[in-house]
């Protein structure tokens, strides 16, 4: 397929939310140029928010050689769990094999250190209220500190959340399930806490969740069941206690709130997540119950899955139809996870046939067969893209797995801190390096020897280690060369995911 013109001007990315900057900071590692518009007039207006990582989220950012910043703020935790029945993580095959407490406004601070870094800054108060596409990029509309403006880009990216303006501009679609429970939350001190952390108990009323992320304050959760006229606005600390102490029998003598909100069980995901070239991603393009602590992973997901697709068609090396496979692998991953947050908010439900189904579901999650698979689910190691071929591990991401190459020992993951393909060859009579000649100076490929005989791999226990691999800048692999030295086959998966290539 021939490649596109090569589209001109920065990407234009609505929201410096997790899933703004961390598509900023891809954009920037593939040499983008990026515009960040935040409509918030600066990080500390929302709270706390989100206060997970999962594994898989860990991973991605250990991808880029980033991990420890997050790991050196957020005490690992015990957030695996299934509608608050907790999982064992420990099981899982990889080098984080736990989640971390890490607030959302924290995580966005490192995020925007890095962006900075990278060269990205942060427009506060600034809101896009209009778009249109130019035919050769976007010319979106801002209101900010100096009034109204127009800013022209390649692309513009809905990071916006779910109220997503940017999703309204281009009318997509945002089907799903309506709330059917009203949940507050809050972060509180407590004078009189519970002995132990109260996560996700069950009472006649709804549920309460009481876990201390942090010396001296607790998180506060109940869920209860809607009430048609309940109150709309801000959460006050009185409508949080009045919940806590209809849930719970009290209120832990609560106090001086630093975050209160309020959310419902409503399930929506954006009928499409690419519309020429304005495209969706985190909350714009998906809602839920944060069930399970999914919410900030599957947007900085999606940003992985982005990044290195949009930064490759801006350089002109592939054609713009890559980014349709954005869209197909995400919108079906992040629906598959949609689909298990809801099965979490019946459990969650208040009343009888919700407590024998949670009592079912938590004496299941007893047996390993069990636990494992919800592991590898909630953890986000399980995820596997659609990706033709016959190979178990196509479509998976890659294990981070320990090899020795002409520099000396080191892991795969390392390999990709350069946000770059690889081309992974373990094999000792072929040369793939002169198949990938077309692209050269785009992929790197590495002769290797594993240290190993076998991976284990989420979802397939361990398998043989193939004789050579693609793996995509997202750590997912893309080709496997199972022996049969197929060098036809590893310059179509090329062709694929890093366009035509420059014959030599």
């Amino acid at each position: 397929m021939a490649v596109t013109e090569r589209a001109s001007g920065p990407v234009i990315i609505a929201g410096a939310g997790p899933t703004g900057l961390t598509l900023a900071t891809e954009l920037r590692r593939g040499g983008a140029e990026v515009v960040l518009l935040e409509r918030r007039p600066h990080r500390g207006v929302d709270g706390s928010r989100a206060a997970g990582m999962q594994p898989r989220t860990i991973e991605l950012l250990d991808q880029r050689g980033v991990a420890e910043r997050f790991l050196a703020v957020g005490p690992q935790s015990n957030l695996g769990n299934f509608a608050g029945i907790l999982l064992d993580y420990s099981v899982l095959p990889s080098r984080f094999p736990y989640a971390i407490n890490i607030l959302q406004a924290e995580t966005e601070q490192i995020l925007e250190d890095i962006a900075d870094e990278l060269g990205v800054c942060v427009c506060w108060s600034s809101e896009v209220t209009g778009a249109r596409d130019t035919g050769g990029g976007v010319a979106v509309t801002v209101e900010g500190p100096g009034g109204t403006e127009t800013i022209t880009g390649s692309y513009l990216v809905g990071c916006d959340g779910g109220r997503s303006v940017v999703r309204q501009l281009i009318d997509v679609g945002f089907s799903g399930t309506d709330s059917t429970m009203m949940c507050l939350i809050g972060d509180v001190e407590l004078d009189d806490p519970p002995p132990w952390p109260m996560f996700l108990q069950r009472r006649e009323r709804g549920s309460i969740t009481a876990v201390q992320f942090r010396p001296g304050w607790y998180r506060i959760c109940t869920s209860e069941r809607k009430v048609e006229d309940g109150p709309t606005g801000p959460v006050t600390l009185e409508e949080l206690k009045a919940s806590t102490l209809r849930v719970a029998g009290t209120d832990f003598g609560m106090h001086d709130p630093t975050w209160l909100s309020r959310f419902g069980d409503a399930v929506r995901q954006a009928d499409r997540y690419r519309v020429e070239r304005v495209l969706l991603a985190g909350d714009a393009a998906h809602i839920h119950l944060p069930a399970g602590g999914q919410g900030m992973n599957m947007g900085i997901q999606d940003a992985f899955n982005l990044g290195w697709k949009l930064a490759m068609v801006l350089r002109g090396e592939a054609p713009e139809s890559l980014l349709d496979t954005y869209h197909s692998e995400r919108h079906a991953a992040d629906a598959e996870m949609l689909k298990v947050i809801r099965a979490q908010s019946v459990i969650v439900e208040p009343g009888r046939r919700a407590d024998d189904l949670f009592d079912m579901v938590k004496h299941l999650v007893g047996f390993p067969d069990a636990n494992d698979y919800l592991a590898a689910v909630q953890s986000g190691l399980g995820i596997r893209y659609a990706i033709p071929g016959d190979h178990q591990l196509l479509g998976r991401r890659v294990p981070d797995a320990d090899i020795n190459s002409a520099t000396g020992a080191t892991r795969i993951y390392e390999l990709l801190n350069a946000a770059r393909p690889v081309v992974l060859d373990f094999s000792s009579t072929s040369d793939l390096g002169a198949a990938a000649n077309d692209w050269a100076g785009l992929v790197d490929v590495i002769k290797a020897q594993s240290t190993a005989d076998t991976w284990a791999v989420p979802g397939l226990g361990m398998i043989p280690v193939p004789a050579a691999v693609l793996i995509r800048p997202d750590g997912y692999v893309g080709w496997v060369d199972n022996g049969d030295h197929d060098p036809d086959g590893l310059r179509e998966s090329l062709t694929t995911w890093c366009g035509p290539g420059v014959p030599a």
